[in-house]
């Protein structure tokens, strides 16, 4: 088993999307496209070449991971300690359920006007909302990996005198961190589909901000560029989350496809 090499990326997925392009040349081709609404292929990897020339794709992809991993950061910092805190407490659990049904399934575009309103256009509003969509999702699968724990652990923990700190930091971690991983995992991708959404929506930087003025000045060349290039981001993150995952918990993520 040493020396095993655990991520590996199958190229034979990559078959259906160049047999998608392939077609869509050749019938761009066939047909004489010309179109405000549509794009050859070629002319979308031109766009997208020129993007990355003048540095614009490079600038916005900045502004959009820096409000989605801000976000991340702190929406999954703040469901991963109340996963932790309602995993372990049934109390805390109940008083705090209808509350999180509540508002868990509340759209993240739909608190856009009222997070416009507090806090007008800018960075703070985006990441505060890419915040408020990705802690249910750590908070739920956080919660559910902390029940899950085999309870002779915790009693271990409480005959050895831990307090709650060193319960947390000595045996619910450790024990609960595969399954957190890939609540992690999932929220990475919320986090990018919010803070684009974000973009596209209400507020002027990012990619959804270029696909909003590429659609706005007819160059759908360069809005399907956009589209395609923040495919690739959420592809390239989820590869090295999942080589990461297995480096990390080795045996515990040999069920995971490979990428």
């Amino acid at each position: 088993m040493t020396g095993r090499i655990w991520w590996r990326i199958d190229w034979r997925g990559a078959a259906v999307p160049i047999g998608f392009l392939v077609i869509a040349q050749l019938a761009a081709l066939n047909g004489d496209l010309q179109s405000d609404n549509l794009a050859a292929p070629s002319d979308v990897a031109v766009a997208c070449w020129h993007a990355i020339i003048d540095g614009t794709l490079f600038r916005r992809t900045l502004e959009t991971l820096a409000s989605a991993l801000g976000g991340l950061a702190l929406g999954g910092s703040i469901g991963l300690f109340s996963g932790i805190l309602f995993g372990l407490f049934q109390t805390v659990d109940r008083l705090m359920n209808v509350t999180v049904e509540a508002v868990r399934p509340i759209p993240s575009a739909a608190v856009i006007p009222v997070f416009l309103l507090i806090f007008g256009f800018g960075f703070p509003m985006e990441v505060l909302i890419v915040a408020f969509s990705v802690t249910w999702t750590m908070l739920i699968l956080t919660r559910a990996a902390v029940a899950g724990i085999e309870t002779r652990l915790l009693e271990v923990s409480r005959a050895l005198g831990f307090g709650f700190g060193a319960r947390v930091y000595k045996i619910i971690l450790p024990a609960a961190l595969p399954r957190i991983f890939v609540a992690f995992r999932l929220t990475v991708a919320i986090a990018l589909i919010v803070a684009v959404t974000v973009e596209v929506a209400a507020n002027p930087q990012g990619l959804g901000y270029t696909i909003m003025l590429a659609e706005q000045t007819l160059r759908p060349d360069l809005m399907f560029a956009v589209l395609a290039w923040i495919g690739l981001i959420g592809w390239a993150l989820n590869a090295v989350l999942l080589w990461t995952q297995r480096r990390l918990f080795g045996m515990a993520a040999i069920d995971e496809p490979a990428p």
